[in-house]
């Protein structure tokens, strides 16, 4: 199964880079900046999370601690919290850098980029609106992507949306196609800590 996981990322890392490259004027993306990494829930699949724990072993006994750490503290403060939506760092996040950075999952390699709905409305990445991926091409009145600023500032590419949402990447089409199971989705916390 891990290697049939193995060949599934493979292939997305392959078309990712595809829409990267295509995308690249308006990509912002670069180590140090973690934005993608704050203050979200992470959905994970079971089947990632067992890839997460190959990458957490790799990892030095100290920095691994850290990680438990930062669960269970996290883990506590999700047991006390009364909202809708538990939002939170990346544990993994260890100065604005991915510590399995190989190991990440699927939530992590798509984000940056426009995603398309089956609809045809397309989704700006949270980072433009701070200053970053496509910002320069975002109109923030009519809150939509603007041709006249892609035309105005020279821009080779349209501005794309691509069929990034996490459940179609994480589907049965997938799962059928490389012999897979992602399992159960939850958040990244509650597979590290029960509340």
């Amino acid at each position: 199964m891990q290697k049939n996981y193995i060949t599934y990322l493979k292939f997305l890392e392959e078309r990712l880079a595809g829409f990267f490259q295509r995308q690249k004027e308006y990509i912002c993306c670069h180590k140090g900046c973690s934005l993608c990494c704050k203050n979200a829930e992470f959905p994970y699949s079971k089947l990632e999370v067992r890839y997460l724990a190959v990458g957490f072993f790799t990892l030095e006994e100290s920095v691994q601690e850290l990680i438990e750490k930062r669960f269970y503290e996290l883990g506590l403060q999700k047991k006390s919290f009364t909202g809708e939506k538990f939002l939170y760092d990346c544990p993994f996040l260890i100065n604005d850098a991915c510590s399995v950075y190989e190991y990440r999952g699927v939530v992590c390699r798509t984000f940056g980029l426009l995603s398309q709905a089956p609809d045809g409305t397309v989704k700006t990445p949270f980072c433009c609106f701070q200053g970053l991926n496509y910002s320069k091409v975002f109109d923030k009145e009519t809150q939509q992507l603007s041709d006249e600023k892609v035309k105005a500032l020279g821009y080779k590419e349209e501005p794309l949306g691509f069929n990034l949402s996490y459940d179609f990447l994480t589907g049965a089409d997938f799962e059928r196609g490389f012999n897979i199971s992602f399992g159960e989705k939850k958040p990244l916390l509650d597979w590290f800590y029960k509340t």
